[in-house]
């Protein structure tokens, strides 16, 4: 379905995903405006700094935007996406918002958790560990390098366990074995990991 919104062929063009935290939220709101901008959209992606209500204030009415984790917006910030929202819906644009928990159970404006509601919602539950896993076979593979299910398993048994984590890691671990000139093998991650918690 989002792969759908970043193409303007979705039932809806407003989308709310909420789920647990880790569970891949933002990595999917990302993937999804770089996926509409590759279509020759204009994006932004949104998140509580302090550039919000500008930045709200200044996309074109036909915009695709990503709001992450509403549940973070301070008062002003929630009457910007508010107002947003009311000019995407009457120029075109789209909105694929986040959070972690139901629309009707966030502790916001009560219209603005309306129009949350208004459109698409869809609960997303984290990955099994072979499904990570794949996503991080995956990873590497668009990076342009293997990575071994062995290796897949030993990252998600030494280091942080949600997704987000983990594929900063692999792009650490790409660009260290790039400068080093060596692959990505078990040894080679395993010094990494004992590096990063001596603290070299």
């Amino acid at each position: 379905m989002v792969s759908a919104w970043s193409r303007d062929a979705a039932p809806d063009r407003f989308i709310y995903l909420w789920g647990e935290s880790g569970c891949g939220k933002t990595h999917l709101l990302q993937a999804a405006l770089m996926a509409a901008s590759e279509q020759g959209f204009t994006t932004c992606y949104l998140q509580d700094d302090l550039l919000l209500e500008v930045e709200a204030d200044a996309l074109p009415d036909d915009a695709f935007v990503a709001v992450d984790d509403v549940t973070r917006l301070n008062a002003s910030q929630q009457i910007a996406v508010f107002a947003l929202y009311n000019r995407l819906k009457e120029g075109g644009g789209a909105l694929l918002s986040s959070g972690p928990l139901p629309s009707v159970q966030l502790t916001l404006r009560d219209d603005l958790v309306t129009r949350l509601g208004w459109g698409l919602t869809y609960r997303l539950v984290g990955l099994t560990d072979d499904e990570k896993n794949t996503a991080l076979q995956q990873h590497a593979h668009e990076k342009g390098f293997m990575l071994s299910p062995e290796v897949g398993g030993y990252l998600l048994n030494h280091y942080r366990r949600d997704l987000p984590s983990l594929m900063r890691l692999l792009d650490e671990l790409d660009q260290v074995s790039l400068s080093q000139k060596r692959p990505i093998t078990l040894p080679f991650v395993r010094h990494y990991l004992q590096s990063l918690q001596s603290g070299q």
